[in-house]
């Protein structure tokens, strides 16, 4: 869909990248690395100063004591991350859950590791009103059962977990030779007052996890590439063991500088649910007037639209009519899933400036 809106000179809100600039000290900060000697190859599971401060981060906000030495890896952003722990986790004949819509890199990954992939869909595709089904998760379970992949905050969606979930989640995985792989990319970017419930926070799911973040999303620049992993100690040696030969490690002077930032500004994140939430009301509130429907996204930077008023095409279809027609980009919820949902969905994303989020939204009112 970027490419498409590129040749129709379309206005971009499918593919998820913000269009702005990270903070300027940071930047100075990657410079400063950059001309004093950091461009060399890092240590395999990151720079030192970089796992120090993440262990410290997660400390603070989920209380969980990660040992930066043998806990905490620095990944080429999250997509390697995930990667790199499913094909450390998952064997031939194996059998790997995912939460449809699923992000489109947990599949492939899955089938080269010889695995086979289950599909369980949300609830709520009918009306927007997404949730895990607990109950079918549990009844999906089985013997071949190696990993469950959850993505929460939820792209695209948007849902969030609550920490009843995480029970649900430690009720269903008890006594069953499993793992969890937990993309929380999106942790930092949760709205109306609510808390990210990451899997760091519960002892019983931690014992059995591996939770991939991203700076990407947390620092407005993903095309960086820079995430971790943190995970037990024995889990964190079979990621490592993967890691070392996808890509040996990550780049150097932008470690640096994530270690300066984060000890110098520890609270740098803070702001960012707010940012984001008033890009997403701003947003919606330009669609009031339009003949799209919506529920306000409870996380991330992307929205769902419903789009029944207005066609009943299939979702691809009405997405590639939208750039080309009307010069606005999304994408359609299809993608994500194994069986095509129940209703009329777009996902947007709206990590925009205004000018960009009002353009797109008085075409789609002309609708």
């Amino acid at each position: 869909m970027s490419q498409l809106a590129q040749d129709c000179d379309a206005i971009n809100l499918s593919q998820g990248f913000p269009s702005f600039d990270p903070d300027p000290r940071l930047l100075s900060l990657i410079d400063h690395h950059l001309r004093n000697g950091a461009n060399q190859y890092a240590p395999m599971p990151g720079v030192p100063a970089l796992r120090n401060e993440i262990a410290a981060k997660v400390e603070r906000l989920y209380g969980r004591n990660a040992n930066p030495d043998t806990e905490v890896t620095v990944c080429t952003g999250a997509t390697e991350g995930l990667f790199s722990a499913i094909m450390a986790i998952v064997r031939p004949g194996d059998e790997v859950i995912v939460l449809d819509p699923a992000y489109d890199s947990y599949e492939p990954a899955v089938t080269l590791a010889g695995g086979r992939t289950l599909h369980v869909p949300l609830n709520g595709m009918a009306n927007g009103d997404f949730g895990v089904d607990w109950q079918r998760l549990n009844d999906t379970v089985n013997d071949k059962t190696r990993l469950i992949i959850l993505n929460f905050p939820h792209n695209p969606t948007g849902a969030i977990l609550s920490a009843q979930d995480l029970d649900q989640l430690a009720d269903i995985v008890r006594d069953r030779a499993l793992y969890l792989l937990s993309d929380e990319v999106y942790e930092h970017i949760v709205f109306d007052g609510q808390a990210h419930q990451s899997l760091l926070r519960h002892d019983e799911l931690w014992e059995r996890s591996m939770v991939l973040s991203s700076f990407g999303k947390t620092c407005h620049a993903t095309g960086w590439k820079v995430g971790y992993c943190v995970a037990p100690a024995q889990l964190s040696a079979e990621f490592r063991k993967i890691h070392q030969f996808t890509c040996f490690s990550v780049v150097t002077p932008i470690q640096y500088a994530l270690a300066d930032f984060m000890r110098e500004q520890p609270e740098h994140y803070h702001g960012l649910s707010s940012f984001y939430e008033n890009k997403r009301d701003y947003f919606a509130g330009l669609l009031e007037d339009s003949s799209l429907t919506l529920r306000p996204a409870q996380s991330t930077f992307f929205q769902i639209v419903d789009y029944s008023a207005l066609s009943q095409e299939s979702d691809a279809d009405f997405a590639i009519r939208l750039t080309k027609e009307i010069g606005v980009a999304s994408i359609p919820i299809s993608v994500f899933c194994e069986t095509p949902p129940t209703g009329h969905f777009l996902r947007f994303c709206f990590a925009k400036d205004d000018a960009t989020l009002a353009e797109a939204a008085g075409r789609l009112c002309k609708l």
